[in-house]
Parts: C-alpha cells; sequence; structure tokens
C-alpha cells in the first residue's frame, strides 16, 4: 500500500517513542505526537490520556494510520495495567473505527509469550529450533497479559470491522543490548523503524502477528513474518557479546530467569533489571 503520509505515534515522550520521533521522518512521514505528557521541543503534541475517549478521537481525525506505543511498559499493579493498557488500547481502537482509520501498528511485547522455554544450545541457533510465532501465547506478568489482550483485540477489530494490524512483539530496542539475554532479542532503533515502516506499508497485512528483533546471531525467535511485510533487519547483537558475557557470564538454564523467553519478568515478583 502507498506510505501513509500522516501517522499518529502514541506515546511519543517514552523510550520508544523518542526513538521514533528520530528516525520516521526519513521514511516520508509526518508525525502527529500524542502523549500524558509534554513532549519538549514538540508544542504541537497532544497531552491526553488514553481515558479521553474525546481527546482520542480528535487525535486520530484525520490520520492515515496509528503508531501506538503508549501504555505501562513494566510489571505494575493490575489496575493500573488495566486502565493503560487494556481499557486505553479498546479506547484507542475506538477511536480509530470511528474515523476511518484503516491501519495500526501495535506495540506488542514478547513478554505476551514470556513462558515459553528459550531455545537452548549454542548459537546461532538451528533454525527448526526458533520459536515460531504461532506458538501459544503463555503471557508472564499482567503487563504481558496485556499484550495478549491487544493482540487479541487486535484480531477482532480486523474480523469485525476490516481494520488492519499487525502486532510487533518487541524484545528490547534501545541504542545497544545492556544485558546477556538482550543479545537474543535486541532490535537496533533503526531496525525498529524499518520494521515500523514494513508494517505501515506492507499490503493486505489483515492482522498479522509478527517478532520485533534485529538479525542477531543468537536470534530466539523466527522473524518469517516480520519478513513478509518486507522487512529487512540489517543489525546484530554480536558486536556487543564478548563485553556483556564477561561483565555478566552466560545464560544459566538452571536459573529461573534465564530459561524463558521473558526473563526476570517470569519471577514473582519481577526482578529488574530484565
Amino acid at each position: 500500500m502507498p506510505a501513509p503520509r500522516t501517522v499518529l505515534l502514541t506515546g511519543a515522550a517514552g523510550g520508544l517513542g523518542t526513538l521514533m520521533r528520530d528516525l520516521l521522518p526519513g521514511y516520508g512521514y509526518e508525525l502527529r505526537l500524542l502523549d500524558l505528557r509534554p513532549i519538549e521541543g514538540a508544542p504541537d503534541a497532544i497531552v491526553a490520556d488514553l481515558g479521553d475517549r474525546e481527546a482520542l478521537r480528535e487525535a486520530v481525525r484525520g490520520v492515515d494510520a496509528i503508531i501506538h506505543l503508549a501504555g505501562i511498559s513494566l510489571e505494575a499493579p493490575f489496575e493500573k495495567i488495566l486502565r493503560a493498557n487494556i481499557e486505553g488500547t479498546y479506547n484507542l481502537y475506538e477511536a480509530a473505527r470511528e474515523e476511518g482509520v484503516g491501519r495500526i501498528v501495535f506495540a506488542s511485547s514478547n513478554h505476551a509469550v514470556g513462558f515459553t522455554p528459550r531455545p537452548q544450545g549454542d548459537a546461532p541457533f538451528d533454525p527448526g529450533a526458533l520459536i515460531p510465532i504461532d506458538t501459544p501465547r503463555r503471557p508472564d506478568t499482567f503487563y504481558g497479559l496485556s499484550k495478549s489482550f491487544g493482540e487479541d483485540l487486535a484480531q477482532f477489530y480486523w474480523d469485525k470491522y476490516g481494520l488492519e494490524t499487525v502486532s510487533v512483539r518487541i524484545g528490547s530496542c534501545f541504542p545497544e543490548p545492556t544485558s546477556v539475554r538482550m543479545l537474543s532479542v535486541w532490535m537496533s532503533p533503526a531496525d525498529g523503524a524499518r520494521l515500523f515502516h514494513a508494517a505501515l506499508t506492507a499490503e493486505n497485512v489483515e492482522h498479522t502477528v509478527v517478532y520485533g528483533s534485529s538479525a542477531n546471531t543468537r536470534l530466539w525467535w523466527d522473524l518469517t513474518t516480520a519478513r513478509s511485510l518486507g522487512y529487512e533487519p540489517q543489525d546484530d547483537s554480536e558486536p556487543y557479546a564478548e563485553k556483556l558475557i564477561a561483565e555478566q557470564g552466560e545464560l544459566e538454564p538452571g536459573n529461573i530467569a534465564h530459561a524463558y523467553l521473558g526473563g526476570h519478568f517470569v519471577s514473582d515478583p519481577p526482578l529488574w533489571p530484565y
């Protein structure tokens, strides 16, 4: 499909939103920014809560697509997750439906499948051992549960209303990986922008779920559905591996935080850093 001209970027003041604010305009997008708090240097940004349905409807009016990054990105009490990530995402989809927006790129998370055992053995892994996109959802937290809900919501809005979504199960998108676990799930900011661009422009996505990571040597999951959108990751976490392993040691299968995709999110309570 033709590249959308105007894209609403929710969560624009967050870590990932800040990275995408800098990178996505290079693909020709005019970004309309929305966040719960003001954005320095962006006086025209919309300051609104995801619970404000009138503000959301006004924010989506006239845009060609939405990248939905807003919400709580760590574990929190269920009541807070419910309001921000579950009810807030529903409110955004309703606003998009009411205003006739045709596509949303939804920031899902690897924590929707966080209790899936990680591949074992030496990297690079046999491609047959990579975790497929259709692995059963096994959320590791209320946060992961909210991302599972978001994926189901996206499927419902496609089936019932024809609103397309690409749900991106993001690993960790930072300028560089900061843990040994992250060597397997890292997505460079540049690859993040490539993936979001592919998700915005691919034809006939209906509701497509993809994993969001770079082409890491130690990759844990199958990027086939992401590549089917036209995504071609260019980066690899391996240049950071020697230093991180020397500092932190290799992952230990007997450590619960190392045994599953979700890392420290699977512990109770979740341990940080993850």
